[in-house]
Parts: structure tokens; C-alpha cells; sequence
């Protein structure tokens, strides 16, 4: 496992739910990120964010650690969930909140 992997490795088993997005919760940098957040502040769950344009392996390497394109990538309890479009279906029919649930 390369460097970078072992650091997002441990990022995501080292919390329940992390959210590796553009910017912070407090200041999202684009609209998918800002939707994550929103959906993880509606469920009132505790998670870590880690803003990947700080880091730009982080940045990279969460892509091919997920095999997943595209940022925010979702994490519970070292599961990848998925994007901002998945948290979305998954808040809509009730799978997130049970997922987050289970996880607390």
C-alpha cells in the first residue's frame, strides 16, 4: 500500500463517518460538497471532513482508493457509501438515515 493510501486508510477507519469533499463544512468550495454536508448536518450525525484542495495527493489518491471518480466521496464506519447523487438517493429513501443509525 503506497503512502497515501495508508494515510487515507487511516483516515477512514479512524472515524465513523468522514466526508473527503472540496473546502470545510463551514466553507464548502463547490455545490456537490455543500450538498453533502447538508444532508450529513439534516441527519445531526457527527462526522470528519477532510478538504481535499489542501492535499493534493489526498486529493488524487482518494480517487483510486475508492475507485470512484469524483469528490465527495462518503466513508461509515470504513465503508465507501458513495457521492453527493448516491448520499441524496440514499437520504430520500430512508437507507442513510439507517445506515448512520446503525453506525452510532
Amino acid at each position: 500500500m503506497s503512502d497515501v493510501n495508508s494515510r487515507i486508510d487511516e483516515i477512514v477507519k479512524g472515524n465513523d463517518v468522514v466526508l473527503f469533499m472540496k473546502g470545510t463544512a463551514l466553507f464548502p468550495q463547490c455545490g456537490f460538497s455543500s450538498r453533502a454536508v447538508a444532508i450529513l448536518d439534516h441527519l445531526g450525525v457527527p462526522f470528519e471532513t477532510v478538504d481535499v484542495l489542501q492535499d493534493q495527493e489526498i486529493r488524487q489518491g482518494i480517487k483510486g482508493y475508492s475507485e470512484w471518480p469524483t469528490i465527495p466521496q462518503l466513508y461509515v464506519k470504513g465503508e465507501f457509501v458513495g457521492g453527493s447523487d448516491i448520499m441524496m438517493e440514499m437520504f430520500e429513501s430512508g437507507e442513510l438515515q439507517q445506515l448512520v443509525a446503525a453506525e452510532a
